[in-house]
């Protein structure tokens, strides 16, 4: 891991953990989570955008951690959708049903929906 590796994961814990301090630490575990394990991103950046819903007690501090932790979540619900499109088609679903279920026009429309899925979480995480 390189220096610049490095710092972009403290960074992550920085804010990770200010927003834990701002009440995060307190949400209830997922039907998903294991024993101690800490909650996802996605998560963080909801309990962010909820506390953001009074502007006069909003905490800048809470808000700048929770844009930092956008690229994360964003890349965590990549891995999701993936892991739900390979589920798809080993359930058996055809590409037409899964554009149905998705709302795209076509089969080949989500066929490239999965593609960009997967190209995402193929490069480093960045400001996608």
């Amino acid at each position: 891991m390189t220096t610049e590796d490095q710092d972009h994961a403290a960074h992550l814990d920085q804010a990770r953990a200010v927003v834990n301090a701002a009440g995060a630490a307190e949400l209830t575990r997922r039907p998903w989570q294991a024993d101690r394990q800490p909650a996802a991103d996605g998560d963080l950046v909801r309990f962010v955008a909820w506390c953001c819903r009074d502007a006069s007690r909003t905490d800048p501090a809470v808000v700048e951690a929770g844009l930092r932790l956008l690229a994360s979540a964003r890349a965590e619900l990549d891995q999701v959708e993936a892991g739900l499109l390979f589920a798809a088609r080993g359930a058996g679903m055809t590409w037409p049903q899964i554009a149905d279920a998705f709302d795209l026009g076509s089969a080949q429309a989500a066929q490239q929906r999965f593609n960009r899925v997967l190209a995402r979480m193929s490069r480093p995480e960045t400001d996608t």
